[in-house]
């Protein structure tokens, strides 16, 4: 399955780009079991070859009773200073384990740079439970205002 081509101003190599290099954490929109909205942000990775965008939860955690419950979301992946720039869409999430940790151990990588701060160790604990949560696209867009914010770097 191919992810679909953004609208706005990237290319798709530029939003995978962006998406792959970029270590904002996603904000994730969803519902709740009763229909109300749910936002939240999370570590992810971006795999161009799926498509899709990975993040890692405890099996505990309440969105991954709400993803079951409603598969729909929204996300975005947005600069937080100026020039303002990034990716959101829409998709379906799917929610399944991860024993081994290994997508929690991809992003504890990226984020942190390794394992040894206490952090790192307390999340790749062996009495947590892990999931990973699978967001394909179905929808994408970006945008970037860097031209429009020249002054403000």
């Amino acid at each position: 399955m191919d992810a679909p081509t953004p609208s706005g101003p990237w290319s798709r190599t530029r939003a995978d780009e962006f998406l792959t290099t970029t270590t904002i954490p996603l904000r994730l929109s969803c519902r709740t079991p009763g229909g109300d909205p749910w936002m939240l942000s999370l570590w992810y990775e971006w795999d161009p070859e799926t498509p899709e965008l990975r993040c890692a939860t405890s099996a505990d955690a309440d969105v991954v009773r709400f993803l079951r419950a409603h598969d729909d979301v929204a996300f975005e992946i947005s600069t937080n200073d100026p020039p303002y720039r990034g990716v959101r869409g829409r998709g379906t999430a799917t929610v399944e384990p991860d024993d081994e940790k290994r997508v929690l151990t991809r992003l504890v990588h990226r984020y942190l740079g390794d394992d040894d701060s206490a952090l790192a160790q307390r999340l790749l604990s062996p009495e947590r439970d892990e999931v990973t949560i699978r967001i394909r696209p179905t929808k994408l867009h970006t945008w970037d205002y860097s031209s429009r914010m020249e002054t403000t770097r």
